[in-house]
Order: C-alpha cells, then structure tokens, then sequence
C-alpha cells in the first residue's frame, strides 16, 4: 500500500501572485514534509473581497507554477465546491475526492486575527494540520484559539497583492515582486490597469 500523498493548501484571493506566495511554497516545501504544494485561488471570497475574475488569478497562479517539477500545482477546486468559500467546505470536498492525500491548510500569521471568524475551525483542525508562517509585520505566536496554532519559520517577505496592486495604479511595474511570466499575462490581458 502506497504512503498518503502530503499536500499543502495555499489558499488566498492571489490578486495578483508575488514572490511572497512563491517563497512561502518553496519553505513548505523545504522544511514541513509535504509532496506537493497546491495555491487554491479564492472562488468565492467569503469576505466578500473584491477580486480580477477568477480565471485569470487561476492562470496567474498556473503560470508561477510552471518552473518547478511539478511538486507546485495550482487547484481550481474553489470554483468546483459550489458553495460560499469557506475553507472548511473546500476540505470536505478534497477529502472525499482524494481521500489517499493528507492536507496540511498553511495559512500566514496576518490571517490569525479573522480565524475566531473562520466557520467550523475546530473542524477545519481536524481535517487538517494548520500550520501558521511567520509573515513579516504580524505577531509570530497565536493567542487567539485553543489550542494555540504553531507559528513557524523565518517572518518572510513584506509584500502583499495590495501593495502590488497599489504600485500598478500609479503606474510603477513592479517587477522585483511579481514573476515576469504573472506581470506579461496581466499585461497581455489588461489587468490591474495595465
């Protein structure tokens, strides 16, 4: 009998995907014992967040994936869910349609303030390993759930969608945080004022 897949889910709007996205795989990758790292671009933001349409996030986050070999996957599963993108709902799903893989849900230390808001965390707990990166700027220990979740790594780099979308709008490219491949499609197809 073959040993469960190990995937991480990297979950998030990737409006657009930077570096930041891509060095967080690569120390999943590197340090926590996963297969494959999967990025699972929002459908549905279930904070109503406001996002380019979700084909194009997807390709974008496709594109990124590219060079590796193969261990780094993008996953159109939010769109096939068919509910209102909790998190929760996107891991039943994955459990019923590949119950040979286990999930570890890596989520970044800027995401802790809304988990008390998340549906079903205890849940979510059970489904999976929730593992919390250090994301530089924000707190590095959890205080807000019990138990409390384990924050790991290096704080890694201070970049974020907004930012970048920020730089667009005032016309800076901002290639030093965004894969050449993600800046020539968003250009190609007019994105974020391009």
């Amino acid at each position: 009998m073959r040993p469960p897949v190990q995937v991480a889910l990297l979950g998030g709007s990737f409006n657009p995907p930077h570096v930041g996205h891509l060095m967080a795989a690569h120390y999943v990758r590197a340090t926590q014992g996963v297969d494959e790292v999967w990025f699972m671009p929002t459908f549905r933001h279930p904070f109503g967040k406001v996002s380019e349409e979700f084909e194009h996030r997807l390709r974008m986050c496709e594109l990124m994936c590219r060079d590796t070999s193969g261990w780094m996957k993008c996953s159109r599963v939010e769109s096939e869910v068919g509910k209102d993108g909790r998190t929760v709902d996107t891991l039943e799903f994955l459990q019923a349609r590949h119950p040979e893989h286990r999930y570890t849900l890596v989520i970044g230390s800027d995401i802790l303030k809304d988990l008390p808001h998340w549906k079903d965390v205890d849940r979510i707990r059970r489904m999976a390993r929730v593992l919390v990166l250090h994301r530089a700027g924000y707190p590095g220990v959890d205080k807000i759930i019990e138990p409390p979740l384990e924050v790991v790594g290096p704080p890694l780099a201070e970049v974020s969608s907004t930012e970048i979308r920020e730089r667009l709008s005032r016309g800076e490219l901002p290639s030093d945080l965004v894969p050449s491949a993600v800046l020539a499609y968003a250009r190609e197809h007019h994105l974020y004022g391009l």
